[in-house]
């Protein structure tokens, strides 16, 4: 089995969509106006406007209404893209704090109507500084989604 995506549910898709280039400066694949993907090294992550909740089961996912996850982004550096972020979105808590595990990481606040972000130091070596630029790893072709 294959982990594929998260996938967040969205009133406006535009909103979240742009939110999430912000954040993790990389750019969304538009699969279908309702539906784009932001694929990253190790995640991708899926956003589907309101109307696609249908395709599953209705009701089974309400835009704004998750309280339960919190998406987590590994960063080379955490004070820099602090410095990136913080006059471009509201930060939880305007400072670095301390995780459990004593990791250095910027809570930043639930984007449009999704659930809250977390900025973390990665592990060095871990993924090469053109990923934290965007620019991916290789070639990403795209997967079908039961839309």
């Amino acid at each position: 089995m294959i982990f594929a995506s998260t996938r967040l549910i969205a009133a406006d898709i535009n909103s979240m969509v742009a939110f999430y280039e912000l954040v993790t400066g990389c750019r969304a694949e538009w699969l279908a106006p309702a539906f784009a993907e932001i694929v990253m090294p190790g995640a991708t992550l899926a956003i589907g406007s309101a109307e696609t909740v249908a395709l599953f089961s209705e009701g089974s996912a309400e835009p704004g209404a998750n309280r339960t996850a919190i998406l987590e982004f590994m960063v080379s550096d955490v004070d820099a893209e602090f410095a990136r972020l913080k006059d471009r979105v509201t930060v939880v808590r305007p400072r670095i704090c301390h995780g459990p595990t004593g990791q250095r990481s910027l809570p930043t606040p639930r984007g449009p109507a999704s659930p809250s972000i977390r900025l973390s130091p990665r592990p060095p070596d871990s993924v090469s500084p053109a990923v934290d630029a965007g620019q991916g790893e290789g070639s990403h072709s795209s997967t079908s989604h039961p839309e």
